[in-house]
């Protein structure tokens, strides 16, 4: 079987967690041999232009190479199916097309999100899962979301459960010095408790208080004891981690839970809300509190930098559920995903 994988948003977010994905994706697929994967990048397209003409841009760009450039790239290599990581579809083509859904963010907190995006999206995503001939959805959770609000029937539906998030080079044992944020400011992954939180803990009754150290693209908020890394490579990021005292998740929303099984995989302990993603993919490994809850946050804080036992039994916990998920078999998972669509365009033939 022949498949034609568009990799545009890793291309042009390679940190973003769609680009650990299809990195890990295509590498177990070239690994196996029932797939023989091609890709395709669209290198005309920009960075989010955050609205305006910029965006319409983009829009016209993306239109473009779906509807004309990846159909015509299929062709070429005599694809048997086009794969778009993101929800995107050609109309009115010959080929069978499966898309990814990643979480219905949009759908479910459209508060959190620009009303032109979360329009936007409503339209367009739900139309490409619902025309498309297989849709992968990467947890339960996100699976149940696209049949309840989109209407999309079970039966085109196949959850690929990511692997344990992106290979880290070994770094040496080293002290736990601080609790670690990894991610960015937007508004569903709630740093703004976190930080509330955190400076509710510093108040505490704490004679050493852990540093707080935000990882990725966020801006310094100016709090004793914050600091923000902005330029984190994989290589900083495992040192970040082996000096963690927890990962801090404090995301009210999510489709999955990468950084939770990334932290999990290295042996950091994790506090995390209690969002459904979370609970499906960490089940009891992680410290868990009720999504922007800051003063049950900030007792999590307190009890994890004291207590060496609870950090030493999550740790290990988190390793034997962080080992229970596999590239290899989200690999396999979207193998039948492709044999799916190939079976439901032969039935509509």
């Amino acid at each position: 079987m022949r498949v034609l994988i568009d990799t545009t948003y890793a291309a042009r977010a390679p940190q973003s967690g769609t680009a650990v994905y299809l990195e890990n994706l295509v590498a177990q697929l070239r690994a196996g041999h029932e797939v023989e994967v091609h890709t395709a990048a669209n290198e005309r397209r920009a960075a989010p232009a955050g609205g305006g003409a910029g965006s319409a841009r983009n829009a016209a760009v993306d239109t473009w190479w779906s509807e004309v450039e990846l159909p015509r790239l299929a062709r070429r290599v005599k694809a048997q199916v086009i794969h778009h990581a993101l929800p995107a579809r050609a109309h009115g083509r010959a080929i069978p097309q499966v898309v990814t859904v990643y979480d219905l963010a949009f759908e479910v907190l459209p508060g959190m999100f620009d009303r032109r995006f979360a329009t936007y999206a409503h339209l367009t995503y739900r139309q490409a899962a619902v025309a498309a001939e297989g849709v992968i959805a990467i947890s339960q959770t996100t699976a149940r979301e696209v049949t309840q609000r989109w209407r999309v029937p079970e039966s085109r539906i196949t959850v690929a459960r990511l692997g344990p998030g992106q290979e880290l080079p070994e770094v040496p044992a080293r002290a736990r010095t601080h609790f670690l944020y990894v991610g960015d400011s937007e508004p569903r992954k709630d740093l703004a408790t976190l930080l509330v939180a955190y400076a509710e803990y510093r108040r505490g009754d704490v004679l050493d208080p852990r540093e707080l150290v935000l990882a990725g693209d966020v801006e310094d908020p100016g709090l004793a004891g914050v600091r923000v890394e902005r330029s984190v490579d994989r290589a900083r990021l495992a040192e970040l981690y082996a000096g963690a005292v927890a990962l801090v998740h404090p995301s009210v929303y999510e489709g999955f839970g990468l950084t939770l099984l990334e932290a999990m995989r290295v042996g950091t302990p994790v506090i995390a809300a209690a969002n459904e993603a979370a609970l499906e993919v960490g089940a009891e490994a992680f410290a868990a509190y009720p999504p922007g809850d800051r003063a049950a946050l900030a007792a999590r804080l307190g009890r994890l930098g004291a207590d060496v036992t609870e950090r030493e039994r999550l740790a290990a916990a988190g390793r034997a559920q962080a080992a229970t998920f596999s590239w290899a078999e989200c690999a396999r998972a979207h193998v039948g995903a492709y044999s799916l669509a190939l079976s439901a365009r032969r039935r509509r033939v």
